[in-house]
């Protein structure tokens, strides 16, 4: 185990409120846009961002126009890092589903999603937004404070 190297990362910011932090695949791919280098493309099958590990330079541009801060510098390299989805066949969902916790699925991706009909930014949020959207859902107005 290495969840510092995860691409998806679990954050507890607020005792009792994990918040699970992913890449949305954002219809407009601001990350792919801000590579200098062309390092990230855009796979045609699954739609998910793929890293040219080769190419990356390590600038974090693409961490800075992600409006949830979803991309990282991994650990073991400093190099981009970003869910691929597997190859379209994700890890992380079937071992969720053999845990029996079926926290994560893979939603298929109507056709109408890629060509920009849904605003996936809209799922892409920083993880202290989404921990004080839960803290308040969980222990009330007080936790405005707390967070």
């Amino acid at each position: 185990m290495w969840p510092e190297a995860s691409r998806i990362r679990i954050f507890m910011l607020f005792p009792g409120a994990e918040v699970i932090h992913l890449c949305s695949q954002c219809h407009d791919y601001p990350c792919v846009a801000s590579c200098p280098v062309n390092a990230l493309s855009v796979d045609k099958d699954t739609l998910a961002v793929k890293v040219d590990r080769e190419k990356c330079i390590s600038c974090g541009k693409c961490i800075d126009v992600c409006p949830g801060n979803i991309p990282f510098l991994h650990p073991g390299d400093n190099k981009a890092t970003i869910c691929d989805l597997c190859d379209g066949d994700p890890e992380c969902v079937k071992v969720c589903r053999e845990a029996r916790f079926d926290a994560l699925w893979l939603l298929k991706q109507p056709r109408q999603w890629a060509e920009g009909n849904l605003n996936r930014k809209l799922f892409a949020q920083k993880p202290e937004d989404l921990t004080k959207d839960i803290a308040e859902n969980i222990y009330g107005e007080k936790a405005k404070e707390l967070v």
